[in-house]
Formats: structure tokens, C-alpha cells, sequence
């Protein structure tokens, strides 16, 4: 992505340069110019890409036929909108999150055009201009954009790294401050796997502060634990709003249909609700055919959602047999998720790696800087990829990083 700046901001001006004012607002700046990594990929196409996160790119055949069919419902050329979205629907999301022992009110449940709209949806909620949210640290870089589309200030919180994953609940709480107005969580991170555990859920309860849930990766773990948190949704203190959506629940990120879910004191989700219904109704941008269709659409993908299960704990255990206790690549813990992450030695730096990989192994990587990582030198590898791919990309990487080291 793009990284924006301030800096980067062109002013147009109309008559003199003493008459000069801007024409673009500063939210909407950014740095246009492309990084090494994008402009060696211009140079040097990958020919392994071990970044993929893209379902539909990833060899899983989906039941076509069948998903176009689930549009081919008569109600749905009827226009009746709901700012949360069809009640059926509603509904069904409700009784879904029921069978994994969540309980949520039909009526606390909002459709959206993926959780990117949901996120912006309650930022507006929540925070007035110049307004903080705390973001998790590495993470995947969308919130700074998402936050500051929309006048809101993102301050990160630490995520931890001893042999596990964990948040730093001591520099999470000095980073409140009077304009906090809630906590962003991802469970399981996205890139490092981690879910968020009992006790830092009952940490953050004591903020006394809304808690923003992306558990869109939630069904894909990688092992059981006994100390995670299924869900926000099972605070009995705070405020929740947990999101999923059929990018990640179905592999259908084309269909652009996401749920945010909300749990909370009675007084709170009613004023909620009512705020939302405002907002949502403002844009009104869920496509009635994909909720009448998504029911039968969560059914038809079951089979692709197992196959992608299996992908990820194949390559998870290929990488782990892979990687032994003398290896100068060290493979991170992770819980859950499509990612791996590898910390490589400091012998270079993080980018001179990257670039390595890609120009003389042709093999593609995320950087860790590109998760906000606070430390060199860590890469970010896609389990999703394709096994033959991930598995001769991963032999090309471990032999550059021993030639070098060597």
C-alpha cells in the first residue's frame, strides 16, 4: 500500500500565488511515489509469490454454477432497504454466531459493504475529528488510511513477542489518553497469527472503553488453546463491536458483504443502534441480491473454507519441519491466520532481503516494515499460497539466507 504523508500534498492554485488555496483536502494526501520493493516487482516479476492472500487466485474450485444461482431469487428485485440490513439476513448471521455458543441480537447485527466500510462506519460512530483510536502493533497497515480518511488520529499499542504473541497491556494503558475513544483489536492478527487470550480481554473491560473486533481470520486456526477468546462478543462488560464478512468466512471477497456485530450495556447498544441506523442509512450500500444470497452462499463454501483449513496447516507444518533449531531463520508462533512469520538474521537489513529473494531467487515477500514490525529483520510469508509454490519458495529462501550467513 501506499504510504500517505502530509509532505506528499500538491497544492493546486488558482490566480496568484498570494490568492493561493488548496484544492484537495490534507486527508486525502499521500505519498504516490513507489517503494523498492514495488519498483524491483516492475523490473523483476516474481516467479514465486509467496504473498497471496487472495482466495480466489489461490486454486480452490469454486462451485460457480451454484453461487450464481443463490442470486436468482425473485425477492430479490424488491427494494425494501433496512439501514442494518434484511432482518432474514440478520437473522441468519444471529443464529450462525449462536451455533459457536455467541449470542447476539438480530437487531445488533449490521450489513456493510466489507469491514473496511464497517471500520469507517464506526470510527464516525465513535470519534470526532482529532479523536484517538489504539491500533495493534505489527498489524496489517490499512487503519492509519482508514483513520485518517476520516479525521481520526491512530496511536499504536505494542504487540509482544516471547516465544508467543501477546498484547503489552502496560504501554497499551499509558497510550490512553482524553481523546481515546476505543480500542482496535484483530483476532487473530493479521500478520502474526495471535488471538487475543481471557485475560487481555478482561484488561481491556477495565478501560472502560469501546472494543473494535476484526475476527474476520477467527475461523482458521491453526491449534486449539484453551486461553483464547472465540470472540469480543463474550466480554460481559464492555462495549463490542466484532466484524466479520464473506471475504474471509466464505473466500468470497468479490461479493462485498461483510457483519458487524454489536454487544454491550443495554444503555450503550441502544443509542448505538440508533446512531448506526442513521449512518447506514446515509449510504444504504449492501446490494439487496448478496443478502438475500448469503445464507446459501456461507452453505455452498463450506467445502472451500475446509480445503483452505487444510492448505494453512499444511504449509504451517512443512515451514515448522522445515526450519530446525539450528537453522539462522527463526519461524515465529503463530495461532491462526493466513501468515507466517520469519525473523531472519541481522546480517542486512530487512529490505536488502526482500529484494535478494525477489531478484536473485525470484521469489516475493512482505517486509515486516510493511506491518509496522518495530525491529529488523522479519519477512511475511502467505500459507495460502499454493503448496508446490510455497514449498520450493520457502527451499529458495532458507539457501539465500545459509549462502549468506555461510
Amino acid at each position: 500500500m501506499a504510504q500517505a504523508s502530509h509532505d506528499s500534498l500538491r497544492i493546486a492554485k488558482r490566480g496568484s500565488a498570494r490568492d493561493a488555496r488548496p484544492v484537495f483536502s490534507q486527508r486525502s494526501a499521500y505519498d504516490a511515489r513507489k517503494n523498492s520493493l514495488a519498483l524491483a516487482l516492475e523490473a523483476t516479476p516474481a516467479q514465486l509469490d509467496l504473498t497471496l492472500s487472495n482466495p480466489t487466485h489461490a486454486g480452490f474450485e469454486y462451485p460457480v454454477p451454484e453461487l450464481l444461482s443463490a442470486l436468482h431469487n425473485p425477492a430479490a428485485h424488491r427494494y425494501d432497504p433496512d439501514p442494518r440490513g434484511l432482518p432474514a439476513t440478520r437473522r441468519a448471521i444471529a443464529q450462525r454466531l449462536l451455533q459457536q455458543a455467541l449470542r447476539v441480537d438480530p437487531d445488533h447485527v449490521f450489513l456493510t459493504a466489507g469491514t473496511s466500510e464497517a471500520y469507517a462506519h464506526l470510527f464516525t460512530l465513535l470519534c470526532d475529528p482529532g479523536d484517538e483510536l489504539l491500533v495493534p502493533a505489527p498489524s496489517y497497515p490499512l487503519f492509519e488510511h482508514l483513520a485518517r480518511l476520516t479525521d481520526v488520529n491512530a496511536v499504536p499499542y505494542p504487540l509482544v513477542y516471547d516465544g508467543q504473541w501477546h498484547i503489552d497491556l502496560a504501554q497499551l494503558r499509558a497510550a490512553v489518553s482524553p481523546r481515546t475513544r476505543g480500542v482496535l483489536l484483530v483476532s487473530p492478527n493479521n500478520p502474526t497469527g495471535s488471538y487475543l487470550k481471557q485475560h487481555e480481554l478482561a484488561a481491556l473491560e477495565q478501560l472502560n472503553l469501546p472494543l473494535i473486533s476484526d475476527e474476520v481470520f477467527a475461523d482458521y486456526p491453526l491449534r486449539a488453546d484453551a486461553t483464547r477468546v472465540m470472540s469480543a462478543l463474550q466480554s460481559e462488560r464492555a462495549l463490542v463491536f466484532s466484524l466479520f464478512g464473506l471475504s474471509k468466512q466464505a473466500a468470497l471477497p468479490q461479493w462485498k458483504l461483510a457483519w458487524l456485530c454489536m454487544r454491550g450495556p443495554r444503555e450503550l447498544t441502544t443509542e448505538a443502534a440508533q446512531r448506526l441506523d442513521l449512518i447506514c442509512d446515509t449510504y444504504l450500500s449492501v446490494a439487496t441480491p448478496t443478502q438475500h444470497a448469503l445464507p446459501r452462499m456461507l452453505e455452498l463454501m463450506q467445502p472451500i473454507t475446509q480445503a483452505i483449513r487444510a492448505r494453512l496447516e499444511r504449509n504451517s507444518r512443512a515451514l515448522r519441519a522445515r526450519i530446525g533449531s539450528s537453522s539462522p531463520v527463526s519461524l515465529l508462533d503463530a495461532e491462526g491466520g493466513f501468515y507466517a512469520t520469519l525473523r531472519l538474521p541481522r546480517t542486512q537489513t530487512e529490505e536488502r532481503w526482500v529484494l535478494d529473494f525477489l531478484q536473485l531467487d525470484g521469489v516475493h515477500v512482505q517486509p515486516g516494515y510493511f506491518f509496522d514490525f518495530a525491529e529488523e529483520a522479519y519477512v511475511v510469508l502467505s500459507l495460502l499460497t499454493p503448496e508446490a509454490t510455497f514449498d520450493e519458495g520457502v527451499t529458495r529462501l532458507l539457501a539465500r539466507v545459509e549462502q549468506r550467513v555461510s
